[in-house]
């Protein structure tokens, strides 16, 4: 059975007075990042919600207006109309080095009242120096700063990092985007759980084997080099995106969808989770790609990317089992795994149910317990059960009930922009949170470094490494 679901987009309301207008002030607009995810992101924002922002661009490169707004056009793509026609011609670029104080007290001081939004669009190490330079500049009172992930480098450095960005603004405006939160499908996760009685009162440890949450990537190294072999698939995805979608996955029901309900939720998840068993060794594997062909690319093998070290040993797969240790939770694996130039884009939870208490005898043919699958990407619901065949009603068979998700209307950036501009943290990760996802994977981080965990490989364009033996 299939049939169209559409996932709504979480509701918000823009400012109508221009007095209260945000400036969005993105630090680093040269990048990548800036022109594949942000720009397009707040493109589809303005268009769908006329959501009111006045955009300014910062970097080192010696630019003028011009050529800016022409890069927020090409951007911007398809999308036309006159509230983004207003964003692209007012838009303005100001040369600055964002670890420089004097350079952000000049940037500062030619923007129009209002709140002030800075999005750091710029590596970790260098949004680190930014924060520190901001402290000896005097910043606008409702400004709003936006961090990429990786937010620190371990749970030390993540409460360091927490310290001093609090010394600048207040928890509440601090945005650690986490775009996999932004996600319709992700949000899903909510009205799954929470508005059907029939799912929620069997999302126990009663009744739940276990529990997979899975972000396979076709794509390869894609010129990242300088990035990720520094970073590799644990900390790139599983520290930074699986952990919290585990925590909207596993959370008990919010009082309501406000920030700090909704927040308070997942945080106590995280805090109650940790490597199965405590091993590392045993609960955690990694690998990397050799050459193969993904689609119709021919990807060459990792070791061989450029910009990459083969000595540093840098994994794009990783996988690791932890157990949530609540009371709903208690005994169930939830196995966590993601990695990179894989035959296909695939991202889902898995939740596969226990065995039946009896089968009847004389009922045949039982292989498999029941299990649902909520796509991330693509977005569909699908739930296999075991039922009576048409031919002889003493054999099961395998039916699966399938529910094509649509897309939600704003991109995953255009999603946690949305709570930016009007100043709502719900879809951004807690300084807490992020202290307890680095908690949560640095011993196997230390298994890694240690060589205690095998470094596999995979064939680019391949599934990945053979399945381990689930606990």
């Amino acid at each position: 059975m299939t049939t169209d679901a559409t996932t709504p987009d979480t509701d918000v309301s823009f400012p109508e007075s221009t007095h209260a207008v945000p400036t969005l002030v993105v630090l680093g607009a040269g990048g990548d990042l800036t022109s594949r995810l942000l720009l397009p992101g707040l493109a589809g924002l303005v268009s769908l919600r006329q959501a009111q922002v006045r955009l300014v661009g910062s970097g080192n490169s010696e630019i003028d207006d011009q050529a800016w707004r022409d890069t927020v056009r090409r951007a911007f793509g398809a999308l036309t109309g006159p509230e983004l026609n207003g964003v692209v011609d007012g838009t303005r670029y100001v040369q600055a080095d964002a670890t420089n104080p004097t350079d952000l007290e000049r940037l500062l001081s030619t923007l129009e009242q209002g709140p002030v939004i800075l999005y750091f669009a710029l590596p970790p190490k260098v949004t680190e120096r930014a924060c520190r330079a901001l402290t000896q500049v005097r910043l606008p009172s409702d400004t709003r700063l936006v961090l990429e992930k990786p937010f620190g480098t371990d749970a030390a450095s993540a409460e360091e990092l927490n310290e001093l960005v609090t010394e600048l603004v207040p928890e509440d405006r601090i945005f650690r985007v986490d775009h996999y939160l932004g996600m319709s499908t992700v949000l899903n996760l909510f009205g799954v759980r929470f508005a059907n009685l029939m799912l929620e009162s069997v999302l126990d440890s009663s009744h739940v084997a276990s529990v997979e949450v899975n972000l396979d990537e076709s794509l390869a190294l894609e010129g990242r080099a300088g990035y990720y072999d520094r970073t590799g698939a644990l900390t790139d995805m599983l520290q930074s995106h699986a952990l919290h979608v585990l925590g909207f996955l596993a959370m008990e029901s919010p009082s309501t969808l406000n920030a700090q309900d909704v927040r308070d939720a997942t945080a106590a998840v995280l805090r109650a989770t940790r490597i199965w068993d405590d091993d590392p060794s045993a609960a955690s594997r990694r690998a990397r790609y050799t050459a193969g062909t993904t689609g119709d690319r021919e990807v060459p093998a990792y070791v061989d990317e450029e910009g990459v070290d083969p000595t540093r040993g840098t994994e794009t797969w990783a996988e690791m089992v932890v157990e949530v240790d609540t009371w709903r939770w208690a005994g169930v694996p939830f196995r966590l795994r993601s990695g990179k130039a894989l035959r296909q884009l695939n991202k889902h939870v898995v939740i596969t149910f226990r065995d039946p208490n009896r089968i009847p005898g004389g009922l045949q043919g039982y292989e498999h317990p029941d299990r649902m699958k909520i796509g991330l990407d693509p977005a569909r619901l699908r739930l296999e059960i075991n039922v009576n065949g048409p031919a002889d009603p003493s054999t099961l068979e395998r039916v699966a009930m399938e529910s094509e998700l649509a897309p939600g209307h704003l991109p995953p950036y255009g999603q946690v922009l949305a709570g930016v501009l009007t100043g709502d943290p719900t879809l951004s990760v807690r300084g807490d949170q992020a202290v307890q996802t680095w908690r949560i994977v640095e011993p196997v981080l230390r298994a890694f470094r240690e060589n205690a965990v095998p470094l596999e490989e995979y064939p680019a364009g391949s599934d990945g490494p053979l399945a381990g033996p689930t606990p």
